[in-house]
Parts: C-alpha cells; sequence; structure tokens
C-alpha cells in the first residue's frame, strides 16, 4: 500500500492510497481509495467527506460466467463496511465484467475476464465529528482481499499482514 497522487478538483482537500494484493509476484487484486473532504459539506454526500473507489481483478471465465456476480461483489463492498461495524450514507456505484478474447498476433494469449468496483460512499461522522477513516481503510483492505479471493478476516485477525508493495505498473 502506498499514497499516491489524489484527484484536485472533486473537493478541497482530498488524500489517496493504492494497494495490490500479490501472491508469487502476481497481482491477484488492486485498487485505489480516495479520501474526499470538502469543508462546507456537499448536498449528494450529504456530509462533509465522501470515500470513493476502484477494485479490480482477474477472473477465472466460469466466475465471470456467474449471473449473480455484480450482486455479489456489491455485497463484499457493503458487507465489508457493516463487519467492521461502520456506519455510512449515500452508497452508489457500479460493477462491471469485462471479457478479453485475442486475436491476430495475440492469438496466442487465453481469453481473460477481469472484475471492476466502482463505488462511492459517506462515512457517518464519529463523536470526534470526523468519521473513523482508519476503520474504513481496514474495510477498504478486507474488500480488496475477498476479490482477490481471499477468505475474509476477522476484524483482529493476528494473521492479517501488510500488503506487499505494489510492481511497477508499466510491467502490466
Amino acid at each position: 500500500m502506498e499514497p499516491t497522487p489524489a484527484p484536485q478538483r472533486l473537493a478541497p482537500f482530498a488524500y489517496a492510497v493504492e494497494a495490490a494484493v500479490v501472491e508469487d509476484d502476481q497481482d491477484l487484486a488492486d485498487g485505489r481509495l480516495v479520501l474526499l473532504h470538502d469543508p462546507a459539506g456537499h448536498d449528494a454526500w450529504r456530509g462533509t467527506f465522501r470515500l470513493v473507489t476502484l477494485v479490480r481483478a482477474e477472473l477465472e471465465p466460469e466466475m465471470a460466467a456467474d449471473p449473480l456476480l455484480p450482486e455479489v461483489c456489491w455485497a463484499w463492498l457493503t458487507g465489508a463496511l457493516q463487519a467492521r461495524g461502520l456506519s455510512y450514507g449515500e452508497p452508489s456505484g457500479t460493477v462491471t465484467r469485462a471479457s478479453s478474447h485475442y486475436f491476430g498476433g495475440l492469438s496466442a494469449r487465453p481469453a481473460a475476464s477481469q472484475i471492476e468496483i466502482r463505488a462511492s460512499w459517506t462515512p457517518r461522522e464519529g463523536r470526534t465529528g470526523a468519521p473513523d477513516t482508519a476503520a474504513h481503510l481496514a474495510s477498504w483492505c478486507d474488500l480488496l482481499a475477498q476479490v482477490a479471493g481471499l477468505p475474509p478476516a476477522a476484524a483482529g485477525d493476528a494473521s492479517v499482514v501488510t500488503l506487499p508493495q505494489r510492481r511497477d505498473p508499466q510491467a502490466r
């Protein structure tokens, strides 16, 4: 996990991180999480903070063909937030699956399928007047792990380790 440039036009203040779940030098899933803050508030957010994410992973063709896959992926997101007892509102987003088939000079490549979750939600502010951003980050990491095919971790599970450094994006 590492910081990455945040979008500048969405809110007066923004911070972004990107992370990847890597096993044996292979990316299983990757994503970006952006925390937006507008002290004046934003009508669509119904708050002063907003979290925005993009999570993606390669899929087995059989899984990509499952007609319930989009609903399951959305449930992974909301379930990750609920599993940590987080209060949030105004969730919105899309779940997209894509398949690539290669031809001509690329025909030696096997067909590939990918899932992509684009979502945003408003974290509810706690007793301090600010949302528990650390807990929202942890739930996002839970989502990344689940999209990568890893079993959900129990909160406080000692077997959970820091995500490894992401490979060079040019190497993809």
